[in-house]
């Protein structure tokens, strides 16, 4: 069941007519299919672009491959290339990209631990971007990234 703040989102999209697409990685379509488990999301569900292997970064969403070398698959700088990519893909008012580490086995360091999620978000009010550490098993740190990019996206729809 979706939480409340999903629930407020996709009310507000509803309500401004805005389209959403997503390209995710750490959270494998999850962002979407929360979503979608809203009423009337119907209305504002585009769909998305499952991404998590980085050839799928590269050559459907166009990230550039030393911008992964530099920076890692999940990092700030290739989560924002995937927001902006994903424009050329989709017809849409917000353009959500996630990527992140919500379990061991991807580019953790001290600075960078299993938890930490990022978010790229493209609205017609501008950009919201969030790097944040989460705790819990991998389905929380997913779920509360979820939560988090809906009230970015709702921080940035009433500035």
């Amino acid at each position: 069941m979706a939480t409340k703040i999903v629930k407020d989102c996709v009310s507000e999209l509803v309500r401004r007519n805005y389209k959403i697409a997503f390209a995710e990685s750490a959270t494998a379509g999850r962002f979407a299919h929360e979503l979608a488990l809203v009423k009337n999301s119907g209305f504002v569900l585009l769909g998305g672009i499952v991404c998590y292997d980085v050839k799928v970064k590269t050559s459907i969403l166009g990230v550039a491959e030393d911008l992964i070398a530099t920076y890692t698959p999940e990092s700030a700088e290739v989560t924002r290339a995937l927001a902006e990519n994903l424009r050329e893909r989709f017809d849409a008012d917000i353009y959500v990209a996630v990527t992140g580490l919500a379990s061991p086995g991807g580019s953790e360091t001290d600075d960078k631990p299993v938890g930490t999620m990022f978010l790229h978000i493209l609205t017609p009010q501008g950009y919201a971007a969030q790097r944040e550490i989460f705790s819990g098993s991998q389905e929380e740190i997913l779920l509360q990234a979820i939560d988090r990019g809906c009230e970015l996206i709702i921080k940035k729809l009433h500035p």
